[in-house]
């Protein structure tokens, strides 16, 4: 019984002893345009598939991992305008995708908790 206060007033000292600091991050604003669709479809339905939250949101991360190592999604901060054009010689068919989407990517700060060994 006497353990039990003497085990928790050691667990309170070594924490205590190890302040906790936050991992600090970078921040990068990225624009880019996702690709088209694979097939050509109405101008509804083009639009549509263009920018359903999953295209968005695939092409958002792939935004973010072609910014080097490290580099992940924060948030989705624009999703752009839709931009359609026509199919060869396919009439009154379009390919959709967006542009100018604008996303926030963020990476861990080197130096910080999470980066060096034992420290942390």
């Amino acid at each position: 019984m006497m353990k039990t206060p003497l085990i928790l007033t050691l667990v309170l000292a070594a924490t205590a002893a190890f302040p906790v600091s936050a991992t600090e991050y970078i921040y990068r604003d990225v624009m880019a345009n996702t690709l088209p669709g694979a097939k050509c479809d109405s101008t509804s339905k083009a639009t549509e598939a263009s920018t359903k939250p999953y295209t968005i949101d695939r092409f958002s991360k792939k935004f973010c991992q072609s910014q080097g190592y490290g580099w992940h999604l924060d948030e989705v901060v624009d999703n752009g305008k839709t931009v359609c054009s026509d199919c060869g010689e396919q009439k009154g068919l379009q390919k959709c995708h967006q542009e100018d989407v604008t996303v926030t990517c963020k990476r861990i700060k080197p130096g910080t908790v999470g980066m060096l060994p034992g420290k942390g």
